[in-house]
């Protein structure tokens, strides 16, 4: 779902910049009010294993691909505003360092990915908790918002591609709707499965067991988070899950396509080091790809980590945000 330079005009644009700047501080300053500095490594590591799943497209209908957005299990697992940080870490650094999704067009992809997503899958999540308790209310309403986070996304795109004179709206929002309602299944599915297995190892890791209470008692351990262990695993999951990746359109690049404004998209403004995920040094192939993903996961943990640890209360300071995150 990432929006190229070329689909937007100007007006889309810059109204989506802001949206984009006014939703990520807001969320950096409740962060700054409320982030424990023990959460620090874990918005890290959220971060590195969105980015490495957002490169692991998985097959859907109609010839099309989708990938996890990740915004509601990010949402889930350390709470909205931090998500809010960490999606957009995900999405500056893919658009900067791989060309994926345009510079120009870096503001809507935040303001669709970190923002709508986010916040509105977060919204759906919180109101499902309230009607379905315990621990299996809480991972019904983790796959539901996530699907639900991956259409609000779908159809914030399509009003903006339509504002744009792209398309017109009766056709690119049935479009965009149509085929990101199949894909959030494989999202709602994925962030499930993930937050159960958390759950059932390290429930603590979980900030929506706080703020839920789906849980009780979870958030009162301390996080001892093996860094290394954990970032062993996404290594394997580049080595192992890059060659298994469809090469299938998205959602998005399926939708340009049928409607016929694939055309319009146009070079990146600033030329990305590794563009289409590919190590120049190797030139291209899977071998490439390893590498790209490689340095990708550790450019994105490096960034949330060092936000986190910017933004980190003190021990002992006393925050006005308490849990609401």
């Amino acid at each position: 779902m990432h929006v190229p330079d070329g689909f937007l005009d100007l007006k889309t644009v810059t109204m989506t910049s802001v949206v984009a700047a006014s939703g990520v501080g807001w969320a950096l300053r409740r962060l700054k009010r409320a982030l424990p500095r023990r959460r620090v490594p874990l918005m890290g590591l959220a971060a590195s294993f969105l980015f490495v799943a957002q490169m692991l497209n998985f097959p859907v209908a109609a010839g099309t691909s989708g990938h996890l957005i990740g915004a509601v299990l990010a949402a889930v697992l350390l709470g909205p505003s931090a998500a809010v940080v960490v999606v957009t870490a995900v999405v500056v650094v893919q658009a900067l360092l791989f060309a994926d999704g345009g510079i120009l067009a870096l503001g809507a992809n935040i303001c669709n990915m970190a923002i709508v997503a986010v916040v509105g899958g977060y919204a759906a999540f919180r109101g499902l908790t309230r009607l379905l308790p315990g621990e299996r209310g809480l991972l019904a309403a983790t796959a539901f918002a996530s699907w639900w986070s991956i259409l609000l996304a779908a159809i914030a795109c399509a009003a903006e591609l339509a504002i744009s004179g792209v398309a017109p709206w009766r056709l690119v929002f049935p479009a965009m709707a149509g085929v990101h309602m199949v894909i959030g299944v494989g999202e709602g599915l994925i962030a499930s499965l993930v937050i159960a297995a958390i759950l059932r190892t390290r429930p603590d890791l979980v900030w929506a067991t706080a703020a839920t209470g789906a849980v009780p008692g979870a958030q009162a351990s301390r996080l001892r988070l093996p860094v290394t262990f954990v970032l062993l695993i996404m290594v394997v999951l580049v080595v192992f899950g890059v060659p298994l990746a469809s090469t299938r359109p998205d959602g998005l690049e399926w939708v340009a396509g049928m409607l016929g404004f694939a055309r319009r998209a146009a070079s990146p403004v600033v030329p990305a080091p590794m563009p289409d995920y590919q190590a120049a040094a190797l030139g291209s192939g899977t071998a490439a790809t390893w590498a790209a993903a490689l340095a990708g996961t550790l450019v994105v943990f490096l960034l949330s980590y060092g936000l986190a640890i910017v933004l980190a209360r003190r021990p002992g300071a006393v925050s006005s945000a308490g849990a609401r995150g």
